[in-house]
């Protein structure tokens, strides 16, 4: 039903927004909490086993982080009398929250939910829950004053590496997927502590890069790196230009996707943390086998080509391929 699509897509924005715009810990937590309760009825909608199994395991994930985060911000008030986000001073609840806000993203080491999750849904709402569901914690991950810098290293550093092994043995898109989010999300929060500006620059070089991706996978209806064999046949000239936005995601120059890394491992130079830049590089050398992998898979073996319908690229919708042009485009030429 459109009215209740429009409701609940409502609802999403709203919790994200409210969550911007809160100084407070009380309404920011209210703004995580109805973003979560706007995006289920969304992921188990199609009312397949596997998607409501997806749905409470995000479920339970999203409240079990948002009552340690409003465990912590009570504990904060209790000990200091703060509500304040941007006046925590207090060790423990500084600690504690920024754990609930990896636990909401999925950093490792709390990050096994999100393979699982993303595996259950279908496409769409998988990119809604990869790119949008992102800001409201990244807000007040940003917004987090004074926390311990080894937290932060620890938590970016397990993810960018967790990512990497993770969708080494993966045959399944989506799950392929979630562990690059794993993996950009560790180099976001790699920097965060150093450089917030270049955490929102990653984030949005990862957004629209996700978002072609998820388009192209949309678009060919596959969801498995064999199901891509076959994509020559169906869309041509799309399958042409994938491996350079898989590419992009894996952070090869002159693509969009390097600059963020290029600009992170810089930071991390001059910050004098040569070898965590040289962990977090090779790391990315993990994922850039999967992301090669996948183009290989789309692009340089010959399917068979006896299909029946070799045009059916002809006649997809506009509204699908004109966001998926833009997408693409800013994914390849950006830098």
């Amino acid at each position: 039903n459109p009215y209740i699509l429009a409701t609940l897509l409502f609802g999403l924005g709203l919790g994200t927004t409210i969550t911007f715009a809160s100084s407070h810990w009380l309404l920011a937590w209210m703004g995580l909490e109805i973003n979560t309760l706007a995006i289920i009825p969304l992921m188990a909608q199609h009312h397949h086993p596997r998607a409501v199994e997806a749905t409470t395991k995000y479920f339970l994930t999203q409240a079990t982080a948002a009552a340690m985060l409003l465990f912590a911000s009570t504990t904060n008030a209790w000990l200091t009398g703060q509500w304040d986000i941007q006046q925590m001073s207090h060790p423990f609840p500084l600690t504690l929250i920024t754990l609930a806000l990896a636990l909401k993203i999925g950093l490792a080491p709390m990050h096994t939910w999100l393979p699982e999750v993303l595996q259950g849904l279908d496409l769409t709402t998988g990119l809604v829950l990869s790119t949008w569901q992102k800001l409201a914690p990244f807000a007040l991950l940003l917004q987090i004053q004074n926390v311990n810098p080894t937290i932060l290293v620890t938590l970016g550093l397990a993810s960018t590496l967790v990512g990497g092994w993770g969708g080494l043995n993966q045959t399944q898109l989506r799950k392929v997927l979630a562990y690059s989010s794993i993996a950009h999300l560790g180099w976001m929060v790699l920097i965060l502590q150093y450089s917030p500006s270049l955490t929102l620059l990653a984030l949005l070089t990862y957004f629209v890069m996700t978002f072609s991706t998820f388009l192209v996978f949309k678009l060919n209806k596959s969801t498995s790196i064999n199901a891509l064999a076959i994509s020559w046949t169906k869309a041509p000239i799309l399958t042409s230009l994938t491996p350079l936005v898989l590419l992009s995601l894996g952070g090869l120059p002159p693509l969009t996707g390097f600059m963020p890394k290029w600009l992170i491992l810089q930071e991390l130079a001059k910050q004098d943390l040569a070898p965590l830049a040289t962990l977090a590089a090779l790391s990315a050398l993990l994922s850039l086998y999967f992301y090669l992998r996948i183009s290989y898979a789309m692009t340089l073996t010959m399917s068979p080509n006896n299909l029946t319908g070799v045009t059916p690229w002809r006649f997809s919708s506009p509204q699908l391929t004109l966001p998926l042009a833009i997408a693409t485009t800013a994914t390849i030429s950006l830098l």
